[in-house]
C-alpha cells in the first residue's frame, strides 16, 4: 500500500500535470458520452416507434418512419440544447 500512495505522489509532482490539457481531454469524453447516450436512446425511441415486426430488411414506410423520427429526434434535442444553453448564460450573467 505504501508503495502505491508514494508512486501516486510522486508522479503526480514530477509530471507537472497541466490541469488546462486535463480539463480539455475531460469536456471532449462529455461530449462523446453525451453523444452515444443521445444516439442510443434516439435509437431505441425510433425503433420501437417505426418497426413493428422486426425482419432482415426495412420496407420503405419503416425506412421513412425512422428518418422522420430521427430528425424529429435531433431537432427536439437541439432546441433542448439551445434553451438550456441560454438558460445558463443568463444565469451566469446574474452571478
Amino acid at each position: 500500500q505504501e508503495g502505491f500512495g508514494s508512486d501516486f505522489s510522486s508522479g503526480a509532482s514530477s509530471g507537472k500535470m497541466d490541469t488546462g490539457t486535463i480539463m480539455e481531454q475531460v469536456k471532449v469524453q462529455i461530449a462523446v458520452a453525451n453523444a452515444q447516450e443521445l444516439l442510443q436512446r434516439m435509437t431505441d425511441k425510433c425503433f420501437k416507434k417505426c418497426i413493428g415486426k422486426p425482419g432482415s430488411t426495412l420496407d420503405n414506410s419503416e425506412q421513412k418512419c425512422i428518418a422522420m423520427c430521427m430528425d424529429r429526434y435531433m431537432d427536439a434535442w437541439n432546441t433542448v440544447s439551445r434553451a438550456y444553453n441560454s438558460r445558463l448564460q443568463r444565469e451566469r450573467a446574474r452571478i
